[in-house]
């Protein structure tokens, strides 16, 4: 498994690699969305960085990465990727290109939803307590 360094461009767009071939296929729905939100820049790549990202990630899913088949990954290795990225910023950001990605195709499949929920649960972006009821006076 490559690894990059912390907060890292490479290391950001990893994550949404993951986010987008989470489901097992990528679709030009995902490519689209990225071209759409500016996400190279966001990231500060450019969009053949990003692409030989994406590549070299599915070298190493080709070459035994720790994925059980092709939409699912064992949690170890989510959890080693989301340690490289551990600016609050660049979290925040990851998640919102996340969303956007995983939205993209108008499907959300499980394999995507544990990226999300492991994004949110790991990074501590989401709240653990549900929010009181409301009273109605």
């Amino acid at each position: 498994m490559r690894t990059y360094p912390q907060n890292s461009p490479q290391s950001a767009a990893r994550i949404i690699i993951l986010a987008m071939l989470a489901d097992g296929h990528l679709s030009q729905s995902e490519l689209d969305i990225l071209e759409e939100c500016d996400a190279y820049r966001q990231l500060g790549l450019s969009r053949n960085d990003l692409h030989t990202l994406l590549h070299t990630f599915c070298e190493d899913l080709l070459t035994g990465l720790p994925w059980v088949d092709a939409s699912h990954f064992k949690p170890e290795a989510l959890q080693h990727w989301l340690e490289e990225v551990n600016d609050t910023e660049l979290r925040k950001k990851v998640l919102q290109l996340c969303a956007r990605v995983i939205e993209a195709d108008r499907h959300i499949a499980d394999a995507e939803c544990e990226v999300l929920v492991s994004l949110l649960q790991q990074w501590g972006l989401c709240c653990t307590k549900r929010p009181a009821k409301a009273q109605v006076i």
